[in-house]
């Protein structure tokens, strides 16, 4: 079972947040009294005025970015921690996920999954060089760190099919943030965290005039060509023409009567016919 076919299960009510339209049925493009045309309707939502389009990008971004801070920021439990009110990563992705919708970057998977990797191999890469007997050795060794943190990210990315472009941010800032870094393994529940309250605010203000996500797991496949009519046989339409001309042979395949008597073949038979003023 595909995630369309659980979508579809789903209430029209529910399905609709989380970005499901219904396939739209051969019928739809019949004339009636809603249609008088017969205009073809289609399952996305026709393209918005580019203001309309701003203006719920900002309230996408304002929205999402004012919801982490009231998470980590006013929880006491995350202020106990020491969580910062929002990791700066997330500024970047507010941009993805409420001005570039329709990019495959900005999707949920991509999302989730591409600030999970980049979380993890930042916080690894900081415990390993952590190791380092002084702390003054680990600041002059910080660059080294922050671009294996990066690199390596970005790789695994690449190979899991979900690149996230702030991910990349994501694996060096517990690397060069010091508050960050005192986080430790808590570094990644808070980003992954993050992440969901940043996709719940996009579920809702995506799908009042437009439709987000594309998909979930795994994108939509190529459209399947469409089928040409077979070719005709040539050989019937130049006998078809040419019985047309003449107007006194006929063609048939198999079984042909002349008079009262058949005859039975296995390869095209034509037959010619005397006309009233022509001798047998």
């Amino acid at each position: 079972m595909t995630t369309g076919d659980l979508l579809e299960a789903l209430p029209t009510w529910v399905s609709r947040w989380l970005g499901y339209r219904p396939p739209v049925s051969p019928q739809s493009s019949l004339p009636s009294p809603s249609n008088p045309h017969g205009t073809p309707k289609t399952s996305s939502p026709r393209p918005l005025p580019q203001p309309v389009v701003w203006i719920w990008s900002w309230i996408g971004a304002f929205g999402g970015i004012a919801v982490i801070q009231a998470v980590f920021g006013q929880a006491s439990y995350f202020v106990n921690k020491g969580v910062p009110p929002v990791v700066p990563s997330f500024g970047a992705t507010a941009v993805l996920v409420y001005g570039v919708i329709d990019s495959p970057l900005a999707q949920p998977r991509n999302v989730l999954f591409g600030h999970f990797i980049g979380s993890l191999v930042g916080v690894c890469i900081a415990k390993l060089f952590g190791l380092l007997p002084t702390e003054e050795r680990y600041e002059e060794l910080a660059w080294l760190a922050a671009s294996l943190a990066c690199a390596t990210s970005i790789v695994l990315m690449q190979m899991t099919k979900t690149v996230h472009p702030p991910a990349g941010a994501t694996a060096f800032l517990p690397v060069l943030d010091a508050r960050l870094r005192s986080l430790g393994w808590y570094f990644i529940p808070v980003i992954l965290l993050s992440s969901v309250l940043a996709l719940a605010v996009a579920l809702v203000v995506n799908n009042i005039q437009r439709r987000y996500p594309l998909w979930w797991i795994q994108p939509p496949g190529p459209a399947p060509p469409a089928r040409e009519p077979p070719p005709g046989d040539d050989e019937t339409d130049i006998v078809s023409d040419w019985e047309k001309q003449s107007g006194s042979r006929s063609r048939s395949r198999g079984r042909s009567t002349v008079g009262d008597t058949t005859i039975e073949s296995s390869t095209p038979i034509i037959v010619e016919v005397a006309g009233p003023n022509q001798k047998p």
